[in-house]
């Protein structure tokens, strides 16, 4: 059995002091606790949100991009180095077959692999100018700036994957990332947010949260202060908070589905497959 800390703190900057509800995290194979995880309240998730906000707003502290593609490629050597470590935890969190949780990590690297080459090439580059009487003898740049504050909420089933796909764009981006893991499987996501910590990301562009409370997750997506909303997930549960966002943020949904197949010992297979 992966050997595990007993305990996984809330992960967001200067937390209040106080007692809070701890969730325990359970393996769906055999029920054995695995370990348990502090929730955010609502004070927390206002904390989290101001964290990022006030991040964003000092353009003065942003980070350059070759230090994100310094942070990004750390965590990939990172990543590398405890693949076996992280995999089995996946395995373990999410009740899967090691082997499945093997490809889930090769992905998860090349995930934040590929966040660290994309950012080398989306550089600023120059608009033809001189076309007409008021663009002569001008030059025009473009480039692209950060939206600003990102939430992201997460499924269950990739939770290494998953949550790869969502934090490592937004910190590619320079965007504060606050990431809601699913409640099922939070360990994977708390992991590689502390690598990411590891690989010398500032605590403040990357925040995880546990809210105790469907009301208090509502809260964090439809807050005025995101800018960008990430979500992976059902398609119920994502249009809703998708029409419950404040007016102005962006939004991304990719919706899954769990869809079993049980095959009896009377079906005919040779009927099926040609």
């Amino acid at each position: 059995m992966l050997q595990v800390s007993p305990h996984f703190p809330i992960l967001i900057v200067d937390p209040a002091k106080g007692e809070r509800k701890k969730v325990k995290i359970r393996s769906p194979f055999d029920e054995h606790l695995i370990a348990t995880a502090t929730m955010a309240t609502q004070t927390d998730i206002e904390q989290a949100l101001t964290t990022a906000t006030e991040t964003f707003a000092n353009r003065r502290a942003w980070l350059s991009v070759a230090k994100r593609i310094e942070i990004l490629e750390k965590a990939v050597q990172l990543m590398t180095k405890r693949a076996d470590s992280l995999a089995k935890g996946s395995a373990e969190e999410g009740g899967k077959p090691l082997i499945d949780s093997v490809v889930e990590m090769t992905r998860c690297i090349d995930s934040i692999r590929l966040c660290a080459e994309t950012l080398r090439h989306q550089v600023a580059h120059p608009v033809p100018m001189g076309i007409n009487a008021a663009s002569q003898q001008k030059m025009t740049m473009h480039s692209k700036e950060p939206i600003g504050v990102v939430v992201a909420v997460s499924a269950f089933n990739h939770p290494l994957n998953l949550i790869a796909h969502q934090v490592g764009p937004a910190i590619a981006a320079g965007c504060p990332v606050i990431v809601k893991p699913a409640e099922d499987t939070p360990l994977s996501c708390l992991r590689l947010v502390e690598l990411l910590y590891e690989a010398g990301l500032p605590a403040a562009w990357c925040q995880a949260v546990l809210p105790e409370s469907h009301e208090i997750s509502e809260a964090l997506v439809t807050d005025p202060r995101v800018a960008f909303f990430s979500f992976i997930g059902s398609a119920k549960v994502g249009w809703y908070l998708r029409s419950k966002l404040a007016p102005g943020p962006r939004c991304a949904l990719e919706h899954g589905g769990v869809a079993p197949v049980t095959v009896i010992e009377t079906a005919a297979p040779e009927k099926l497959i040609p």
